[in-house]
């Protein structure tokens, strides 16, 4: 076996597993237990992930074909065109695939009454609101476009449904014409009874042949184009002007849509010289050409699940769930106090993020407040943190806000928060320069009695309430003075642009969680089959971990990851990666919080950071890793990580093939129904020793698996 080869014996293309997850997104919806609508949104989700991937993934692949032709992939020597190769390769199975589950959940929608009709098979009351609603509410806002030797081909905005036509005139000659779907009108038709629709765009295919009305139309379909999105900032020029790095990022913004197409969707199979006719007009070749008779775009389907009606739709939908207030903090007390007496740890969505908006609440108010300081990635679109912070600068508190413009496809949002910010009265700062700003921490400086105190809180997701509602994260909230003064201390720094600042606790990248998981690691080597690593993840794919992971497993150290999306280590590699596990969860809630648990029983030590195990994480952002020093705390980790591990309805195993394995056993055990039904919490009374988590996790785990 060549070196190279052997290199490459434990690792996969990232894009690869990439789709691997996506795949598992999509099995959701073929998961007869998940109930009718939510299977509807998960083929919703699969097809804006995939959107995404081609924009961002697929279009930086093409940029480096052409810039760096020779380039390889670290984990299978692939070029950037061997790349593309896969990849397109890989998609038609799962349009086929997504075809049969959605054909399939429209069947079952459709005996529940809830149907995406035809216009074909519509009465005659029904096709009176389709004809009325063409006629007053599209064909006013209609652009048909004809493209022929007189007329230039128009520019297709990116994921812009477009009806499209092959059409002859009366002396035979041929053109195409295209009428681009209008972006402000609803997606669909609901009929009368509030339960069967008809979507826009095949009630405009239907009315095509009206619109040019001097041809004759062949053939027709419904035509989008994915371009590719993935701008690049150079911000050297504009550290020193605010004003103009906002201008700059509109100007990128705007750029975007005028990419090159990187896919052609067709919603159904047309003849060669039509395809040929259209890839002509789009300026693509044959195989970025895909035919998906399911929706092109199915943005639609929340807002669908919202109009029907709510006696049927609750019963087609998850049960709702309200996040808890937290056991261990008193609701009729304020926040501050009791973290100021002890650290406290919020499980998104499972607890509620009333906690720390009840906590910023206070600092605004506090008179003892001096500043409050935040770094900033994505924000809600209503966000109650941004009103908070602006208030707090009102009431006169200093608020330093280290807002990421370039947090990909919530440029615009972060934008305007950024202006209303420092209309505020805020400091806002706009990154560093060169690494985006992912890190998760908001620091409250107190002054009391000439004593300078800290409250941190340090996070693994958005400041986001709409997100908090829907991924699982954790928010630590802490006194301890040593972390408050490394958090004092990366907020200087990052005013500076110092990336190699020191710090005592708080491990801050590109130079320091890649350093200390590197040194974690060894620790558990040189205990061999005594060591211990679980790490909670959404993706890996650095390079030197991945290598140093595997050195753990030969030496005998059990490694279990929980990795929810990309992982390019296989597991199980004879020789390699034997001691490795790798188990994947894709439920109800988006998994998303990172967990680093190095060793086991009182001697594991715990971190939580915004990191995942990425190159671009590890080296080429500004991420943050916290160690969590409350025992407690350190318990209720614990607890998260061997409830994942234990799931048996949602979790999947990796093979050493890179394939998914789902995990099964005669009582699942569905580890995010688990965290809705029970709380790692304990009340803490100063006169009790709290009860240890590990005794509740034996009791629970057994009533689960005995029950």
């Amino acid at each position: 076996m060549s070196k190279n080869t052997q290199k490459y014996r434990y690792t996969q293309n990232r894009e690869l597993s990439w789709l691997r997850f996506n795949q598992r997104v999509l099995e959701e919806a073929a998961d007869q237990d998940v109930p009718a609508l939510e299977r509807l949104k998960f083929i919703s989700i699969f097809s804006s992930n995939l959107d995404e991937f081609f924009m961002v993934r697929v279009g930086s692949l093409f940029d480096l074909a052409h810039m760096t032709p020779d380039d390889t992939d670290s984990k299978t020597g692939w070029t950037p065109s061997n790349q593309l190769r896969h990849i397109y390769h890989t998609i038609p199975g799962l349009l086929t695939m997504k075809k049969q589950i959605y054909t399939a959940v429209m069947e079952t929608l459709g005996q529940n009454g809830i149907q995406d009709v035809s216009i074909e098979t519509l009465n005659s009351d029904d096709l009176k609101q389709v004809n009325r609603f063409f006629k007053k509410e599209l064909l006013p806002i209609l652009s048909p476009i004809l493209i022929g030797p007189n007329h230039p081909v128009p520019h297709l905005v990116n994921k812009r449904m477009n009806a499209v036509a092959m059409l002859k005139n009366k002396k035979g000659e041929r053109a195409v014409g295209i009428v681009p779907v209008p972006a402000h009108v609803s997606p669909y038709l609901l009929l009368e009874d509030g339960m069967r629709y008809v979507r826009t765009e095949n009630i405009l295919l239907h009315w095509l042949p009206s619109l040019f009305d001097a041809y004759t139309v062949k053939e027709s379909c419904i035509l989008t184009v994915t371009r590719n999105a993935d701008i690049s900032f150079d911000d050297e020029k504009f550290e020193d002007n605010e004003d103009d790095f906002r201008r700059q990022m509109k100007k990128l913004l705007k750029q975007r849509d005028h990419l090159s197409v990187v896919r052609l969707e067709l919603s159904t199979q047309v003849s060669s010289d039509f395809q040929k006719l259209l890839s002509g007009i789009a300026r693509v070749e044959k195989y970025q050409i895909f035919v998906d008779s399911t929706p092109l775009n199915m943005g639609y389907v929340f807002k669908l699940v919202g109009d029907l009606p709510k006696e049927l739709s609750t019963r087609l939908l998850y049960p709702t769930y309200r996040p808890r207030w937290a056991e261990d903090l008193k609701h009729d007390q304020p926040i501050m106090p009791q973290i100021q007496k002890k650290d406290r740890l919020l499980f998104y969505p499972f607890d509620s993020v009333d906690p720390f908006l009840r906590l910023l609440n206070e600092a605004a108010d506090n008179p003892h407040v001096l500043s409050i300081k935040i770094t900033i990635y994505r924000l809600a679109s209503s966000s109650k943190i941004a009103q908070t912070l602006c208030r707090a600068a009102e009431n006169g508190k200093e608020v330093l806000v280290l807002m990421e413009l370039r947090a990909r496809f919530d440029e615009e949002n972060n934008l305007l928060w950024s202006k209303m910010l420092e209309e505020s009265g805020c400091q806002v700062i706009y990154g560093t320069e060169g690494y985006k700003c992912h890190s998760k921490i908001c620091l409250i400086t107190l002054r009391n009695h000439n004593k300078t105190t800290y409250l941190t809180q340090i996070g693994t997701g958005n400041y986001n309430e709409k997100t908090n509602a829907m991924y699982t994260d954790l928010s630590l909230m802490t006194t301890d003075q040593t972390i408050g003064e490394d958090a004092a201390a990366f907020f200087r720094n990052m005013l500076v642009n110092k990336l190699d600042g020191e710090y005592q606790k708080l491990c801050v990248s590109p130079f320091g969680i890649k350093e200390m998981l590197l040194k974690n690691i060894d620790r558990q080597i040189a205990l061999g089959k005594e060591g211990y690593i679980c790490i909670k993840t959404n993706s890996v794919t650095e390079r030197n971990i991945i290598d140093k992971l595997a050195q753990a497993s030969q030496a005998g150290v059990e490694v279990q990851l929980i990795v929810r999306g990309i992982c390019c280590i296989l597991p199980g590699v004879v020789g390699e990666t034997e001691r490795i596990h790798v188990t994947s969860i894709v439920g109800r809630f988006l998994e998303h919080s990172r967990i680093y648990q190095f060793g086991r029983g009182e001697q594991a030590e715990y971190y939580i950071s915004s990191a995942d195990l990425m190159t671009r994480n590890l080296n080429h952002r500004v991420e943050i890793a916290c160690p969590v020093q409350d025992a407690q705390i350190k318990e209720q980790l614990k607890w998260i990580l061997d409830a994942q591990l234990h799931d048996t309805a949602k979790a999947s195993l990796i093979l050493p093939d890179g394939t998914y394995c789902r995990k099964h056993s005669a009582v699942p055990f569905d580890s995010q129904n688990y965290f809705m039904e029970q709380s790692p919490h304990i009340p803490v009374e100063p006169s009790q020793k709290p009860e240890k988590l590990s005794q509740r996790i034996k009791q629970w785990f057994s009533d689960v698996f005995n029950g």
